[in-house]
This record gives structure tokens, C-alpha cells and sequence, in this order.
């Protein structure tokens, strides 16, 4: 009787000492959480960061799309050192460098060159390879005279009459744009056969410049062998039309395009001459180019040559004719002689400098594709 009652009290003091553990133990958690949440609501959990270690360099780098007055050389000093800085990036870090470019070209203005490439430069300054690469650039260019009367380095570009000219065709853009969607054609590769054209009539005739391209600003339109502002003959619009129609043709361009040249009257002649030769309308003129170039671009293709990446070829082609259009797998840049400022060119070289040379790329843009199908 006596043992069982000693149990009893062990027993009732083994769980008065578990309830005491557990009420304490209950307490500390309660203390610990009160006490975490304080800490965390007067703030000591934060991070109070700091400024930045560049902060002023990318204040500097802002501040640069601000219009700032320069003079020319100090433009020209800027733009020297942004190419050498882009050249020394894609050299060794093309992705950078690509990015950069495919920035620029859809910023719209809101960026410029100069921000970008010193943006890159912060993760560069202690790059020694790349400091030693601008540092080794700048000291070979430092040397080298800029071209101080803002010549072109392509020197019929320098001619009165190409000044002249770049007006004439901006009036004729919507014109040409119209007439490129028509025939499915990039507007700019029109525009090389017109350039090569009105050059060549221009600088074969003085006094058609004198008369027209000088004072007025106007293309110049044929009207005897060579019809309307590209020069096209009366048998070769002739063959462009019979080509639209005849899904036979090496020269078919598709049945999308079979009626973009239907007549409205009896008098297919006459009307086709009125549209190559209407002084103030030369919309048929560039139609009718289009189509020459597409068609061309289609016999070449059909015979497992693509010379869509080849605009010289393509101006060789529309000046030589479709008589002479021979697919090969090496096809020759050629066609007309043109002697501009005393320097002998060809119609496919003229088209070839106009194509490339950014000139009227505002107005003419380069389209990720030359044709349209």
C-alpha cells in the first residue's frame, strides 16, 4: 500500500515538471515572436543600400542626350571615337556590340551612340586588353586628316547635279512607294535605276540639267527612243506587259500581279506611250521599272540562281534588257558607260554606290527583303 503511494506522488511530480517546461517553453516562443516582429517593424531587417560607386559617371552618361551646340569638328571628333569604341566592343564583345546596333536602330532618336557605348564602358575600365585596344586605335587615327570640305568618298555624289537630283526623286517618293507596293518590289531598288538613268541623261545632255535639274528640281522625262524618267522602250514595256499575262514565262511574277498594268482604252499604244512620258505623273514609270526588276529576279530564279542580294546585277540587267538577261552563276556588274566628273562608271556601279550609300535612306529605307511574293 505504502509503495503504490510513493509512485503516485513520483508520477505527479514528473508532470507537474512537463507542464512547467512546456509553459515556459510556450512564453520563450511567445517572447521571440513579439520580439521578431518588433525588430522587424522598427526597421532593423532593411537594407539601407548606399550610392552607387559610378553614380557620378552615370549621371555623365544621362546628361549626354542633351542637345549640346558643337561645332563640326568637335562632332567629327565624337563620331571618330564612337566608331573606333564600337569597333574595339565588337572585337571583343560582339553581343554587345550587335545589341548596341539594333538598339540604335529602333530608338527613334531617343538614344544615341555615345550614351550606349559609354554605358558598356563601366564593366570595361578594367579591362586591359580592351583600354590597350581604344588606346592603340586613337593614337593610329590621331594622325589622319579628316576630310575638312565634307566631301563624299564617292565622288560623283559630290556633283551639283546629284544635289539637284536627291530633291527631284524625294518629290516622286509617294510615287515610287505606291508603285513598289504594286509590283512587290523594295522602293529603294527603284530608286538605283532611276539614279543610274537621270545621271546618265543628265551628264550626256548639259542643257537638260541646265533646263531642268538645276533651277526647278524636276526629273528629266523622255519621249523618243527611251520613254518617261527610267528610259524605257516602247518594245520592252511592251514584253513587261506580255510577261504578267503569260503564266508560261520564265518571267511570270504571279497571278497576284497578272492586271497591275490592264489598259482603260481601245488604244494600247498611245495609252502606254501617255503613261511612260506624263511630265507631271511618272507613277507607269516606276511601275513598269518594278516590273523589270521582278521579272528579272524571277527568269534568274526559276533557273537556280537568286540574284535578289545582288542589286548591281539587277541595275545591270534593267539597263542591257531582257534579251540580254542570260542566268549564269556568275553574273557581271556592267551595262551603259557614264562619265561623271571626269570619271568613267558603268549604270550597274551608279546604282551599286546609290544602293549602299545610305543616301535618301530616311526616305527609302532598306527592307529586310528586296522582294515581296
Amino acid at each position: 500500500m505504502k509503495k503504490v503511494k510513493i509512485d503516485f506522488k513520483n508520477k505527479k511530480s514528473v508532470l507537474k515538471l512537463v507542464y512547467n517546461v512546456l509553459l515556459y517553453g510556450f512564453a520563450l516562443c511567445g517572447v521571440l515572436i513579439i520580439g521578431a516582429w518588433a525588430f522587424y517593424q522598427l526597421g532593423f531587417t532593411k537594407n539601407g543600400g548606399g550610392v552607387d560607386k559610378n553614380n557620378r559617371y552615370l549621371a555623365d552618361v544621362a546628361q549626354m542626350q542633351k542637345e549640346v551646340v558643337k561645332s563640326q569638328v568637335e562632332m567629327d571628333r565624337e563620331m571618330s571615337e564612337n566608331y573606333i569604341k564600337l569597333a574595339a566592343l565588337s572585337k571583343f564583345y560582339p553581343k554587345n556590340a550587335n545589341l548596341i546596333l539594333q538598339g540604335l536602330s529602333n530608338s527613334n532618336g531617343s538614344i544615341n551612340l555615345s550614351q550606349m557605348l559609354a554605358a558598356a564602358e563601366i564593366a570595361l575600365k578594367d579591362n586591359k586588353d580592351y583600354q590597350d585596344f581604344i588606346k592603340l586605335s586613337k593614337e593610329l587615327t590621331s594622325n589622319v586628316r579628316a576630310n575638312s570640305n565634307q566631301e563624299n568618298a564617292i565622288v560623283w555624289m559630290n556633283t551639283p547635279e546629284w544635289e539637284a537630283l536627291k530633291v527631284a526623286i524625294v518629290k516622286d517618293k509617294k510615287l515610287i512607294d505606291s508603285a513598289a507596293r504594286v509590283t512587290g518590289v523594295e522602293p529603294r531598288m527603284i530608286v538605283g535605276c532611276l539614279v543610274g538613268e537621270q545621271i546618265r541623261l543628265f551628264n550626256s545632255k548639259r542643257e537638260m540639267y541646265k533646263k531642268y535639274l538645276g533651277p526647278v528640281k524636276v526629273l528629266s522625262v523622255q519621249s523618243q527612243f527611251s520613254l518617261g524618267v527610267n528610259g524605257i522602250k516602247d518594245f520592252t514595256a511592251m514584253q513587261v506587259e506580255k510577261n504578267l499575262k503569260t503564266a508560261s514565262s520564265v518571267f511570270y511574277m504571279g497571278k497576284e500581279y497578272e492586271n497591275i498594268l490592264d489598259f482603260k482604252t481601245s488604244d494600247p499604244s498611245s495609252e502606254r506611250i501617255n503613261r511612260l512620258v506624263d511630265y507631271q505623273n511618272h507613277y507607269y514609270s516606276y511601275v513598269y521599272t518594278g516590273c523589270i526588276l521582278h521579272q528579272t529576279k524571277k527568269q534568274w530564279e526559276r533557273a537556280k540562281f537568286d540574284i535578289s542580294h545582288r542589286p548591281e546585277i539587277l541595275f545591270t540587267l534593267f539597263n542591257i534588257g531582257f534579251s540580254e538577261s542570260k542566268p549564269s552563276p556568275n553574273p557581271e556588274c556592267g551595262g551603259s558607260h557614264v562619265t561623271v566628273a571626269d570619271k568613267v562608271y558603268t549604270f550597274g556601279a551608279l546604282g551599286f554606290d546609290f544602293y549602299y550609300s545610305g543616301e535618301l535612306a530616311k526616305e527609302f529605307p532598306y527592307w529586310e527583303k528586296r522582294f515581296k511574293s
